[in-house]
């Protein structure tokens, strides 16, 4: 098979063992595969000799690596730390009602070896970091970034770049998706596009911003197509080019993006070799930023002579799901319009979803002259969980 262009594969590298043929069961379970010309025996091979590591198994990662596993990928890494939750079963459709309170690579490599029990998954526990994220992603044919924060999506970027693995983005929010390949052999890699992210607290996609449920499946699977296609060598790849996807127009649209030579991580040998570095904030901002009261100390003040004034910061639709009784909605963007509302009382505590986007407008009000705001340390989420279980999650 010939490479085209935008072929991402680069020199083979060694992956898991593999008989030299097909057995009888994979002939059969990969006849459709078989029949492809562009495929048959020799790429269907290739797919078994192939390493795979997904970052992220939530709403990304899980349609991924249900289409790689099913398509045969030899070797399938599995990175994260997470526990299943009843919201993710909106959207991350590997896991089950039964899984809930199961981490997510338990649950995954459950489910995955059923759908597959060829296949060899390698449990990644942990946060991905600087101090180990070379060691993690090296020997792997490529990365499917399925990361939901700035942090982690930076630093799968600079560590495939040093790699030189291909980085297989993709992006999700609300009703609008992303993907790309980031290859800094053959082309720009993330940070020649976005150099910088943006400050953490105007990015409302690290907290509960919401999003389409069929989405996440929709983004995940062009990034697996993208994976296969450049284990296959096979069309044209995303490399060079953003996708753009808008679901409420059902259209897709494309960017060309160019590789920087001043890139601060794949402009030259010298910036490729540098040391991994933290990039952006995580998404939490740090409690001692504000002052914070938690759930149950909120509880009391709530029922005593002098209670605060109750803030919810998030969005109508969130407001509408769940709140704690007696808070005054005003959203964010909404704050300094309203602030002789907030300002009358004495003591102001705000709350989100998490506490992130509370932690912000908390700063913003101190800022302005408040004198007593604090955040409710965890938000609503922390409330329900340690004062109210009766009011829903999300």
């Amino acid at each position: 098979m010939s490479a085209h262009a935008g072929d991402t594969r680069g020199p083979p590298r060694v992956g898991s063992p593999a008989s030299a043929a097909l057995s009888d069961e994979e002939r059969s379970r990969y006849a459709r595969h078989l029949v492809l010309p562009q495929v048959g025996v020799p790429g269907q091979l290739a797919l078994k000799r192939s390493k795979v590591l997904i970052v992220g198994m939530g709403g990304l990662g899980a349609p991924a690596a249900l289409y790689l596993a099913a398509a045969g990928v030899g070797t399938i890494g599995l990175a994260d730390f997470d526990e299943v939750a009843a919201s993710n079963l909106q959207r991350q459709v590997l896991y089950g009602t039964s899984d809930l309170g199961v981490a997510k690579l338990t649950a995954a490599s459950r489910r995955l070896h059923d759908l597959n029990p060829s296949i060899r998954f390698v449990p990644q526990d942990g946060e991905l970091s600087e101090a180990n994220a070379l060691d993690v992603l090296r020997g792997y044919d490529v990365v499917v970034d399925g990361t939901d924060n700035f942090p982690a999506r930076y630093l799968v970027n600079d560590a495939c770049a040093a790699l030189g693995i291909p980085d297989v983005f993709g992006s999700i929010f609300r009703f609008e998706g992303q993907a790309s390949v980031f290859d800094a052999r053959t082309g720009p890699c993330y940070r020649c596009l976005f150099p910088e992210p943006p400050p953490a607290d105007a990015v409302p996609s690290c907290e509960a911003g919401g999003v389409l449920g069929a989405l996440p499946g929709l983004i995940g699977l062009i990034q697996a197509t993208e994976t296969l296609k450049i284990l296959l060598g096979l069309g044209s790849t995303l490399v060079g080019r953003l996708l753009l996807y808008d679901a409420l127009e059902m259209r897709f649209r494309e960017l060309q993006v160019r590789k920087d030579p001043e890139c601060a991580r794949c402009g030259s040998p010298e910036r490729l070799r540098a040391p991994l570095t933290r990039t952006g904030e995580a998404c939490e901002l740090p409690g001692s930023r504000v002052p914070e009261v938690a759930p149950p100390t909120l509880q009391r003040e709530l029922t005593g002579p002098t209670p605060p004034l109750l803030v919810d910061v998030r969005e109508p639709g969130e407001f509408a799901y769940n709140r704690i009784p007696g808070a005054l909605l005003v959203p964010m963007g909404e704050i300094d319009r309203r602030l002789a509302e907030i300002s009358r009382a004495p003591d102001v505590v705000v709350y989100c979803h998490h506490g992130i986007r509370s932690a912000t407008a908390a700063r913003h009000l101190l800022d302005l002259g408040l004198p007593k705001v604090r955040s409710l340390k965890g938000g609503i989420d922390a409330w329900s969980a340690e004062v109210d279980a009766s009011v829903p999650t999300y």
